[in-house]
């Protein structure tokens, strides 16, 4: 799956051709209707066509159009159309967790993009190793102020990012903002350093590793650490998660098992980074934790971390609410994917 920039004709054409698998042309010029030729909607699907969007099936006149995906989870949804609605007025897939979600979380990299990726990986170590120590020690620390700095960020923190890299190299705060927030960033880098210290532990995760990160995520937050004890609520969405420590707790179970079964790093941290939250085991933390804990795989593994630099927070936060209500992890594959290419191409490059 591409990241690719579509208009608004070409949406409808794959949000059609999503719904109704073996579609044809004529279907597709009687639902879009208005003034729009049988020649524009035939360019419209080669384009889908040639961006490996969609596939053909049979010949002549009894072609038919189905969406290319590796995974049922993966199907068309126009976030900006789905987002129109307000909370009250989306209708859900479900309004609380859906257990076979962990029958569906495989194959969501076809072999394809694994490949791709897998070559800007082997880039980023061969950069690597021919980096001086001196040099290597400052990109490690640029990735771990910039990923502190935006992580942070997504959790509605105000520091920017030269306030930033000043609070972590020299310990200083900036005026004007919360004392919390220089706590929150200064976690970030503990839980970081923590992750680089205990590199293998993450080959194969277990739960305990994942709470050694939330506990320093949320450090002198007034957060409880551990499996929460009580109902939560997520800003912007009707979902609803478990409200009790058995169901949170096998589903916690689930999901670790799930990881260590899934064979490729990249597929590895995609699943946590969409799990965890979804679960939401923590009081708070859990998305912080999530992205924390999927560099951890990817580091585990000699993976390119992400620092999420240049990700939108409001796209981010789309994307898992899209898998909250709709179980579809079509956006957030494309950012994650989208922001591990950013850090192929950002860092280590000298």
């Amino acid at each position: 799956m591409k990241m690719i920039q579509l208009d608004e004709r070409q949406k409808k054409v794959l949000e059609f051709i999503s719904k109704n698998p073996g579609v044809q042309n004529k279907d597709i010029l009687n639902y879009l209707r208005g003034n729009i030729s049988r020649a524009t909607i035939v360019r419209d699907l080669v384009s889908l066509y040639e961006n490996d969007l969609i596939e053909r099936k049979g010949e002549g006149r009894n072609v038919g159009y189905f969406e290319k995906i590796s995974s049922s989870l993966l199907s068309f949804i126009d976030p900006n159309k789905y987002f129109e609605k307000d909370p009250d007025e989306r209708k859900l897939l479900s309004k609380s967790f859906n257990f076979e979600i962990f029958k569906k979380l495989n194959n969501l990299f076809s072999e394809q993009e694994l490949d791709e990726l897998d070559k800007l990986n082997n880039s980023y170590r061969k950069r690597i190793k021919k980096l001086s120590p001196a040099i290597l020690k400052r990109e490690w620390e640029r990735m771990i102020i910039e990923l502190s700095w935006k992580s942070s960020k997504i959790e509605g923190n105000t520091y920017n990012l030269i306030d930033t890299e000043i609070l972590i190299k020299e310990n200083i705060e900036a005026k004007g903002h919360k004392k919390e927030e220089a706590i929150m960033i200064l976690n970030h880098k503990k839980a970081l350093d923590y992750i680089l210290e205990s590199k293998d532990d993450f080959k194969k995760i277990n739960w305990r590793d994942i709470e050694n990160i939330h506990s320093l995520l949320i450090q002198n937050l007034g957060v409880k650490k551990g499996i929460r004890r009580n109902a939560v609520g997520i800003l912007g969405t009707n979902y609803k998660p478990f409200d009790n420590q058995y169901q949170i707790k096998e589903a916690l179970e689930k999901m670790v098992e799930l990881v260590n079964k899934t064979k490729h790093p990249i597929e590895k941290a995609l699943i946590i980074g969409l799990v965890l939250p979804y679960i939401q085991p923590f009081e708070d933390g859990n998305k912080r934790t999530s992205r924390i804990s999927a560099n951890a795989i990817l580091l585990a593994h000699d993976y390119s971390l992400l620092s999420f630099r240049s990700i939108n927070e409001v796209d981010y936060k789309k994307a898992l609410i899209l898998f909250y209500e709709q179980n579809n992890a079509r956006l957030f594959k494309e950012l994650f994917v989208e922001q591990f290419k950013f850090s192929i191409t950002n860092y280590f490059c000298r």
